[in-house]
């Protein structure tokens, strides 16, 4: 029996009090969207001001903060940033010991096979070799972000390919 996967919760938006259910905690309120598959929000708001909060109050609080990271996302402008060719591309970090990405960019190379028994692939960055573990490791940095990923020829990782938007040819 195929196990169904998990599918990817909605972000929180501008709501109404229909919407939405707000329960209180010791460390402000919660929001829960009516709605299927939207991610709660904890709502960090003084103990003592959200026992006096109307749950209209409470939720015109949540709709601005939804509202500046709204306006605050559309005036972000993003450059990924790419560490040069022989600089290492991913480090362990200090104090989490977890691998982490040093840039926002990863040159990778896919193999078929892995030194790891189980494992169907190995991603090579920088001629080390990562399981798909350990390949997720480095990228659960960007929980929470989006990805796109790329595949070039092998001797084209260095380079930014063409991308053209259409529906791919048959067979594929």
């Amino acid at each position: 029996m195929k196990r169904k996967r998990p599918v990817r919760p909605k972000r929180p938006y501008i709501a109404t009090p229909d919407q939405v259910r707000i329960t209180r905690n010791a460390h402000g309120a919660v929001i829960d969207y009516a709605e299927e598959n939207v991610s709660s929000v904890r709502l960090r708001i003084s103990t003592g001001d959200v026992a006096t909060m109307t749950d209209e109050e409470v939720l015109a609080v949540h709709n601005q903060c939804i509202g500046a990271q709204e306006a605050s996302a559309a005036a972000f402008e993003w450059v990924a940033v790419e560490v040069p060719p022989g600089t290492p591309q991913v480090k362990r970090d200090r104090r989490s010991g977890r691998l982490v990405p040093r840039g926002d960019v990863l040159r990778c190379h896919i193999t078929d096979g892995s030194e790891v028994e189980g494992d169907p692939v190995a991603i090579y960055i920088d001629d080390q070799e990562y399981t798909l573990r350990e390949f997720g490791e480095v990228l659960s940095m960007y929980a929470g972000w989006g990805m796109r990923v790329a595949f070039v020829p092998d001797d084209e990782v260095y380079e930014e390919p063409a991308i053209e938007v259409r529906k791919p040819k048959r067979g594929r």
